[in-house]
């Protein structure tokens, strides 16, 4: 079998970057340049991007006669960590997105000891801010557990308390929330215990 050389990859396109830089990653598949398409290393070019920590995810497709696609998934920060003075954003996996001498408006402060995504008080509060729609997560303040069972958090604004309890549920505790939000006064403090979600109790602060 000849392989044509008119099949050779000469051009890289990356796709869906945000915070990564675009030409760091073209010169990490740079080695590539030149293998016929059909030849190309499933392998080798994920142990090129293997390097990028902020690559949560990517997929390749092949577009002839000369070029590569590669789409790439980032990673998405879902909370802030206190580091110092340094707030560092971190995804579900515990991985530093990026530093910040500020936390970032809607980004929520992590109150636990490390984004260890093997602690339980670290994998509590990801898997309530993943299940809590965008709009009552960007309001979410300081989001704190010390076991599974006892998630809290306040939120921007009158300063409201959400007492959470455990990750299970927690799409429907959301859909309680949001309820109890819209029926009581925001111009007023509540405490919000949705721990028990068919038993909500709200009290005034």
């Amino acid at each position: 079998m000849t392989l044509s050389p008119l099949m050779a990859l000469t051009t890289i396109v990356i796709a869906g970057t945000q915070r990564i830089d675009v030409s760091e990653v073209e010169s990490a598949l740079d080695d590539h340049r030149g293998t016929p398409l059909a030849l190309l290393d499933e392998g080798g070019i994920r142990d090129d991007l293997a390097q990028f920590a902020l690559i949560r995810s990517y997929s390749t497709e092949v577009v002839p006669p000369h070029t590569l696609v590669v789409r790439v998934v980032e990673r998405q920060p879902i909370g802030a960590v206190a580091r110092g003075s340094v707030w560092d954003l971190v995804d579900a996996a515990g991985v530093v997105v990026e530093s910040s001498p500020q936390r970032p408006a809607g980004i929520p402060s992590l109150a636990v000891d490390a984004a260890d995504p093997d602690a339980l008080p670290f994998r509590s509060v990801a898997a309530v801010l993943l299940a809590l729609p965008s709009e009552l997560r960007e309001r979410v303040d300081v989001i704190s557990a010390t076991t599974r069972d006892d998630v809290s958090f306040s939120m921007i604004g009158a300063g409201h308390r959400v007492v959470w309890g455990s990750g299970e549920r927690s799409e429907y505790k959301s859909r309680v929330l949001a309820a109890a939000i819209g029926a009581t006064d925001q111009a007023v403090a509540w405490e919000y215990d949705v721990s028990a979600p068919d038993s909500l109790v709200v009290r005034r602060l």
